[in-house]
Parts: structure tokens; C-alpha cells; sequence
């Protein structure tokens, strides 16, 4: 990260990062897929939106993860190896409170929310502990300049994911709890996989289960830079959850639709997002290194690669539309609004390109709050032209 050019180094790197948030979002649209041609739509709908709200209740840790990327790869910048031993003992304390904490975070709050949302929470997610050791774990490879290794994990327990949900739904069908089971236990796997590969590094980047010690400067370090980047996440997700309200409220053919079409808005997402943790890892080293150009230069490379790569796939998506959301359901009225919501989505989605890539590399300088406030005023500004819209 820290030498010679970077438009391939930053290609390289991020295209691991986007296959994982590909395969990592497969575990739902698989779920989507199977329980849409198998259990009917308003299972359809019942599992698109017990994902929205998961994705609600864990992205704030996701932003904390984000923090021990910036912190780690720094140290790794500074040739910091106490610094480095440190940070990843802290990162895996703080993935195994997280988790437990998500646990009963979700016991209280996902129930009602789904209620609200008119949802049936047949089986809450008992996967997010294992979630949390994955997305840390990640986070700590990625520091190191290594996507390879958390992608090899995604593809065995995505396997395991698609298999399980094939056998549970369609042989045992059991519906919504089958997909759920079967997300519990690749996730299971997946954070297993990481831990391995964490447990057999070498020198200081080696996780020794046996000697976790929490270190306070590099807890509030991870914390100012994390959970910034967890409330930015957690807005976007909330307005998601209004919205899904009001959807719900016109049936369940509009909701599955809805939920359908929404896969392919996380897809393409990932493109920007891959770009932006490249942006992080690069720029944290390289700031950590003091060498400033070089922070200027990966900005400039991953805006532009996360651009084309976004425009790309929202043209072939939106032109494609009805044909993409036949995979996910048979039923004419599901597929017909779920090509609505593509056309009106992803056409305008790479505009995500310029508050995404520029919040990440202030987060890689150690700047975190000032993207997180933006975020929330344009959020704000947003919410007061759609409320006098009707007028």
C-alpha cells in the first residue's frame, strides 16, 4: 500500500472486498429467492423485511469495525508492531461484547419493530454474535492489505447457506425458519473460518484467544472513528425502515417486490462501498507513513474506479430489470413493482459514489464525525423536501 502506483493495488484490492459484499448479501437473496418461488409472497415479503431490520440493529457495530481497520492499519503504517498487537487483542474483544450485546439488543427491539412494520418475526436471527467476529476478523485482514482470505470465507459458508436453505424450505418445507437456521449456521461457519485464519498469522498480527487484553487509548481510538461511521450507516437504514412501513401499507405484492428489488440496490452498493474501504485501508497506511500525496492519489483512484464500476452495473441492471426480478419470484405483480423500483433507484444510486469514497478517506485521516454530520443535515434537508412535497 505504501509504494509504486495505485490504480491496480486499489483494483486488486477492492474487487475481493466487492465479491464478499456480494456473496455476504447472497445469504438474503438466497433466503428471498427460494422462500419467493417456494413459500409464497408474503413469506416473501416477511423475509425482506426481517433483514431490513437486522441490517438496522447491526449496522452501528459494522461502523465500530471500521474504526479497527483505520486504527490497525495505521499502527501498520508507523511499523507501530506493539501498537498493531494491541489494536487486534482490542478488535476481538470488542467483536465478542458486540455480538452478545446484538443478541439481546435484538431479543428486545426486533419483535416490535416488526410488528409495527405488520411482519411476522417467526425466529430472530441468532447469527448476529457470529456476523460481528466475521465483520471484525475482516476488518483486521483487510488492515493488512489482505481481501483474499475474508472472500475464501464467504464462498464456503455461502455454499453452506444456499444448501441448507434448499434443503430446509423445499425437502423439509419449513419456510421462514428454515431460512433462518440455515443463516445461523453459515454464519457460524464463516466466523470460524476468519478466527482460524487470525489464530495462524504470524508476529504481531497472530489472535491469541488465550491473551485478549483490552487497551483503552485503542478502544476510544476505534470508537472515535467507528461508531461515527456506524450512526451514518444506522441513518440510511432507518429511513429504509420508514419507508418499508408506508410500502407494507399497500399489500404484499408491493412489499415483496419491494424486497426483491432491493437486493440489487445492496449489489450494486457494494461497488461504491468495496472502493471506500480500499480508500480507508490505503489512506490510513499511507497517513500513518506521513506520506500525504500518496492519501491524495488513492482518493482520486477510488472515486473514479467506484463511479465506473456503479454506472456499469445500474445501466445493465435497469435495462435488464424484469428479467433480474424474475429471479427472485414467478408471481407477474412482485415482478412488475420490483422493476418500478429499480428504474427509479438505480439510475440516480452512483450518485452514493461522492459522499461514500469521501466520508472514507476522512475516516482513513482519522476524521470521522464530519462526514457522519453531513450525512445527517442532507439527511435532514432530505426528510423536510419530501414532508412539503404533498403540499
Amino acid at each position: 500500500m505504501l509504494h509504486g502506483g495505485m490504480f491496480r493495488k486499489i483494483l486488486f484490492f477492492a474487487m475481493p472486498l466487492f465479491l464478499s459484499g456480494i456473496l455476504q448479501q447472497s445469504f438474503n437473496s438466497v433466503d428471498i429467492a427460494v422462500v419467493g418461488r417456494w413459500a409464497g409472497r408474503e413469506a416473501l415479503a416477511a423475509v425482506g423485511n426481517n433483514g431490513m431490520v437486522i441490517s438496522l440493529i447491526v449496522n452501528l457495530f459494522i461502523g465500530v469495525s471500521i474504526g479497527a481497520n483505520v486504527v490497525i492499519a495505521n499502527y501498520i503504517g508507523r511499523n507501530d508492531a506493539g501498537g498493531v498487537r494491541n489494536a487486534i487483542r482490542t478488535s476481538a474483544l470488542i467483536a465478542l461484547w458486540s455480538g452478545v450485546l446484538l443478541l439481546f439488543v435484538g431479543v428486545a427491539v426486533a419483535d416490535p419493530l416488526l410488528r409495527w412494520l405488520d411482519t411476522p418475526s417467526e425466529v430472530l436471527d441468532l447469527g448476529m454474535p457470529f456476523m460481528m467476529i466475521y465483520n471484525f476478523g475482516s476488518a483486521i485482514l483487510r488492515s493488512m492489505g489482505d481481501t483474499r482470505r475474508p472472500f475464501y470465507a464467504l464462498v464456503a459458508s455461502g455454499i453452506v447457506n444456499a444448501s441448507l436453505n434448499l434443503l430446509l424450505v423445499i425437502v423439509f418445507e419449513m419456510g421462514v425458519a428454515g431460512v433462518a437456521i440455515g443463516t445461523v449456521i453459515a454464519n457460524m461457519v464463516n466466523a470460524a473460518i476468519i478466527v482460524f485464519f487470525l489464530m495462524h498469522e504470524k508476529g504481531e498480527f497472530r489472535l491469541e484467544l488465550k491473551n485478549l487484553k483490552l487497551s483503552g487509548s485503542d478502544l476510544r481510538k476505534i470508537l472515535k472513528i467507528g461508531v461515527p461511521a456506524g450512526i451514518q450507516g444506522m441513518v440510511f437504514s432507518i429511513s429504509n425502515v420508514f419507508i418499508l412501513a408506508s410500502i407494507n401499507g399497500f399489500g404484499a405484492e408491493v412489499a415483496a417486490g419491494s424486497s426483491a428489488a432491493l437486493n440489487f440496490e445492496y449489489y450494486c452498493y457494494f461497488a461504491i462501498s468495496a472502493f471506500a474501504q480500499a480508500s480507508v485501508a490505503f489512506t490510513s497506511q499511507n497517513y500513518g507513513a506521513g506520506k500525504y500525496d500518496r492519501c491524495r492519489k488513492v482518493f482520486r483512484v477510488s472515486m473514479l474506479l467506484g463511479f465506473l464500476f456503479c454506472v456499469v452495473m445500474n445501466l445493465v441492471i435497469v435495462i435488464n430489470r424484469e428479467m433480474f426480478a424474475g429471479l427472485f419470484s414467478s408471481d407477474p405483480e412482485v415482478i412488475h413493482y420490483a422493476a418500478v423500483r429499480m428504474e427509479c433507484v438505480l439510475i440516480f444510486q452512483f450518485i452514493a459514489c461522492s459522499y461514500e469514497i469521501s466520508g472514507a478517506s476522512l475516516r482513513g485521516l482519522g476524521y470521522s464525525m464530519t462526514p457522519t454530520v453531513l450525512t445527517l443535515y442532507g439527511f435532514g434537508v432530505w426528510h423536510d423536501m419530501v414532508a412539503v412535497l404533498p403540499n
